[in-house]
């Protein structure tokens, strides 16, 4: 009996690929950090809601690639007999349910967003996968994922400008992990023939240009969330009064003018603190998220096998998380940046057990 259920286990980690799960959790994170907030319990609602997403899409991939797997790749869990495929299209039912239920506890907008990356998983799995507009909607699903964590994170913390405001500072660092996303699951198309050699060279130098876009500074203004304590002892000193002889209502400039913007003891604005740390921190890991797919990818395109295919793909999904952390870094979260390269180790061992791809 035991071992029976250690092997039912078997089959619904590989079918929900559990290994690839660590490459999620980051998306809602990043999110956060673009939109120039800490995580709080929104972040936890959307980390909750693409953990279910993920999984959903999992299940339904299987679920509509059974008679293609029974021919190309009849070991996995529903060619083999090993799990049901009403099983695996209930499972996705559920999960997709609860990924929904839990984003709407972040608030309409957050539910609005997971609506929107739940109905393009499905629209993929369904429908899309084969087609030329695969890549790209798998890319939008990822990019979706990183602005549902932007738009809970803002709801949930009372970010300056909202949901909103919070998903558009978020949209570039969408945009890179969308292009990484596009790369990955345009070599993935090859994985079970091979035969590409161009793929993985194009998915090679996105992978790069990524790269160089993600150690940089982040793109447009950044909203001030950031609060620290006056040095100065007592408060603030009120505005003068205008003079009385003037017809104009403009103050008199003060003896002790008030500054615009609060300054740190170093003298740089407030604004600026959130990226001194992160400054080296950003090219650093960068650099780690390009080297882990770049050789992979390298040896595909010489070598075309699906078995070096395979590789490069797993390669890619791995190289989600220090992506995830430099697009954090890049956004002056380096805290965050740290716990997610913390999940590559961990990452790395589940694939060994169970293949993400």
């Amino acid at each position: 009996m035991t071992r029976r259920r250690t092997g039912r286990a078997q089959a619904w980690a590989e079918l929900l690929r559990v290994s690839a799960l660590f490459s999620v959790p980051g998306d809602a994170l990043a999110g956060a950090a673009a939109a120039g907030v800490r995580p709080g319990r929104g972040t936890l609602c959307a980390i909750g809601a693409s953990l279910c997403l993920y999984e959903a899409g999992m299940a339904l991939n299987d679920w509509a690639d059974r008679a293609e797997d029974a021919a190309e790749r009849p070991h996995r869990p529903l060619p083999s007999g090993r799990i049901a495929p009403s099983a695996a299209l209930a499972a996705s039912a559920a999960l997709t349910a609860a990924g929904l239920a839990l984003a709407s506890r972040a608030g309409r907008p957050s539910l609005a967003v997971a609506t929107a990356l739940a109905t393009t998983v499905w629209a993929y799995d369904l429908g899309l996968k084969h087609t030329p507009a695969g890549p790209g909607t798998m890319a939008t699903a990822r990019a979706l994922d990183l602005l549902l964590g932007a738009t809970a994170s803002t709801a949930s913390t009372g970010g300056k400008g909202g949901p909103r405001s919070g998903a558009v500072h978020a949209l570039p660092s969408a945009a890179l992990l969308g292009a990484h996303t596009y790369a990955v699951t345009a070599v993935s198309r090859h994985e079970t023939q091979g035969g590409s050699t161009r793929t993985p060279l194009a998915a090679l130098a996105v992978t790069l240009a990524v790269a160089g876009a993600a150690s940089g500074d982040a793109l447009g203004p950044r909203p001030d969330t950031t609060t620290v304590s006056s040095f100065s002892s007592g408060p603030p000193a009120p505005a003068p009064a205008p003079h009385p002889a003037l017809p104009s209502s403009r103050p008199l400039p003060s003896s002790r003018p008030l500054p615009s913007r609060r300054l740190l003891p170093s003298g740089l604005p407030l604004s600026s603190r959130r990226s001194l740390p992160s400054r080296g921190l950003g090219p650093l890991l960068a650099l780690a998220y390009a080297r882990t797919p770049a050789t992979l990818l390298l040896h595909a395109a010489l070598n075309p096998s699906a078995a070096l295919t395979e590789r490069a793909v797993g390669g890619g999904i791995r190289a989600t998380i220090p992506l995830q952390a430099a697009l954090a870094a890049r956004a002056g979260a380096p805290g965050t940046a740290l716990a997610l390269l913390g999940l590559v180790p961990a990452a790395r061992a589940l694939a060994r057990k169970v293949s993400p791809t």
